[in-house]
């Protein structure tokens, strides 16, 4: 398998990390805000929504195809075994510690805000999407393993010729079609902790292993069409704010969210496959950040809301405070307390001292 380390990957996996932040201070602005557990202002932003919804059609499966990929790299050098190792080291010890003992705290904070007996259960909250991963490695690992075993077959040499037109990578949107069809959510764009988020998810985490799999014609062909598939996804965007306000079928969401995918890719292989110390560093933060981010969002929320400014200022300076505050979490706690490193999935490494060795090597979706 191939050895090249993929940046433009690791960058749009920092992007997206980026996006859901902003994207979950922007429901804080939503009339419905409380209605998914979020501290919501008394002052709304409802225009905010219209953008939103254009990210919220892809940013989570376009998350799951991330995850795929990077399982497909990281079986390059491990055996089954090992990989399962690693991933309960990566995904499962995090999930669980999160439920433990991050979530907790942004549910105290929303108690707090609201005047609520203070009380929590477990409960996955935003890390669900940890949980699916773990699933998605159990499911397909005897499946990866295979193809990993055939590679160079006829099977690959088949898919390498299928990926290299246009409609190649679009066609897999058949089987997220026939998902939507199936299983008939009644919002589309609702992922978390659902059997449509779950079987949505196990659709592009498997097709991002078989889009790497399928060797480079994949890349060649989303890098020459990227302007293409923008202009497609455009359009059912546009269709679903002009038609159907923005509730499309679930057919044509699938092909938005696809199109959408198939060009970030494509734009993303073009112009940020570089590597750089911005990167290093961006992307071994990136998975802590996610999971300690909705505490730092909350905290914000409930310092910032009350005051008398005017609103704009408000979603600018929760954005400020909460991106200042994960720096701060991440930066002088989790990445120089050796114990933390492991519960918010960062390698536990040590010098011969004993003291905690800090990495500057991404621990990115590729490694």
């Amino acid at each position: 398998m191939t050895t090249e380390r993929r940046h433009d990957i690791d960058w749009l996996r920092v992007i997206a990390i980026g996006l859901l932040l902003i994207y979950h201070i922007g429901i804080i602005f939503q009339p419905w805000a409380m209605f998914f557990g979020f501290i919501r202002s008394d002052e709304p932003m409802e225009s905010l929504w219209k953008p939103m919804t254009m990210l919220n059609v892809w940013r989570i499966p376009f998350l799951f195809y991330v995850s795929g990929m990077g399982v497909y790299f990281a079986i390059r050098k491990r055996t089954w075994r090992e990989l399962l190792l690693e991933r309960s080291k990566r995904i499962l010890i995090p999930f669980l510690f999160g439920i433990l003992a991050i979530v907790p705290l942004h549910f105290l904070v929303f108690q707090e805000y609201y005047n609520f007996p203070l009380g929590y259960y477990a409960h996955p909250a935003h890390l669900w999407f940890l949980g699916n991963i773990f699933a998605y490695v159990l499911i397909l690992l005897p499946l990866f393993f295979y193809l990993k075993k055939t590679e160079g077959g006829r099977l690959m040499k088949g898919l390498s010729i299928f990926m290299s037109n246009p409609i190649g990578p679009v066609s897999i949107s058949v089987f997220f079609i026939l998902e939507t069809m199936i299983v008939r959510p009644q919002v589309f764009e609702m992922y978390a902790q659902t059997w449509h988020g779950f079987f949505l998810g196990l659709l592009a985490f498997f097709f991002g292993f078989i889009f790497m799999y399928s060797g480079k014609t994949f890349w060649q062909t989303v890098l020459k069409w990227r302007w293409f598939y923008l202009g497609m996804a455009a359009a059912f965007y546009i269709i679903r704010l002009t038609v159907f306000e923005l509730k499309s079928p679930g057919y044509l969401m699938a092909l938005e969210s696809n199109f959408w995918i198939l060009a970030v890719f494509g734009f993303g292989y073009k112009y940020l496959n570089k590597p750089g110390a911005a990167l290093s560093y961006l992307s071994q933060a990136a998975y802590p950040v996610y999971i300690i981010h909705m505490f730092a969002l909350y905290a914000g929320a409930m310092i910032i809301l009350p005051l008398e400014i005017p609103v704009m200022l408000k979603f600018i300076s929760i954005f400020v405070f909460t991106g200042t505050l994960c720096y701060l979490i991440y930066e002088f706690i989790i990445r120089r307390v050796g114990l933390l490193r492991p519960l918010f999935g960062l390698k536990w490494n040590f010098n011969k001292t004993g003291e905690v060795k800090i990495l500057t090597e991404p621990a990115g979706s590729t490694s």
